[in-house]
């Protein structure tokens, strides 16, 4: 498929669609920007290390979640740059938090065919998987990062 007709494509789309893709595009460049820097400096930015968010969810998100996947998982084969599982998940954490939704990423480690040692990363949030489920089950939780959000209780106080 040629670049004209992608572009067209994209042009085709509703506008909604259309600025949730680009968001999509525009946090994978900036989950690959962070990819580059030492993971010391950017893990802070993940959430709370070794913690996790329930698996409770608002029904009301079960669209914005799937479509926030589809998004990620359709733009990340249009990067120019690779835009695989951490990259994927960080922009999935990035757009969720834009949402005020909690999200969970995890890290994994394996061994392939071959002996070697293999990583992946993958996303949750409620119920749900972001990126990476379609592999996760492989690997063996090696660090977790939860990205809670702030609520206002009944009395105006915000709590994590």
């Amino acid at each position: 498929m040629n670049i004209v007709r992608r572009i067209r494509i994209f042009f085709s789309l509703d506008m909604k669609t259309m600025l949730l893709f680009t968001e999509a595009f525009f946090y994978l460049g900036w989950a690959r920007i962070l990819k580059s820097m030492p993971f010391s400096k950017v893990a802070p930015t993940l959430g709370i290390y070794m913690d996790e968010t329930t698996l409770d969810y608002d029904a009301s998100n079960r669209v914005i979640l799937r479509n926030i996947s589809e998004a990620i998982h359709i733009m990340s084969r249009y990067t120019f740059w690779e835009s695989k599982c951490l990259v994927r998940a960080i922009a999935g954490i990035k757009m969720l938090e834009r949402r005020q939704i909690e999200s969970t990423l995890y890290l994994g480690t394996a061994k392939d065919e071959k002996g070697k040692m293999i990583a992946h990363a993958w996303l949750r949030s409620g119920p749900f998987y972001i990126t990476g489920a379609e592999e996760m089950e492989r690997f063996t939780v090696v660090g977790k990062f939860a990205s809670k959000t702030s609520k206002k209780n009944f009395e105006g106080e915000y709590h994590a």
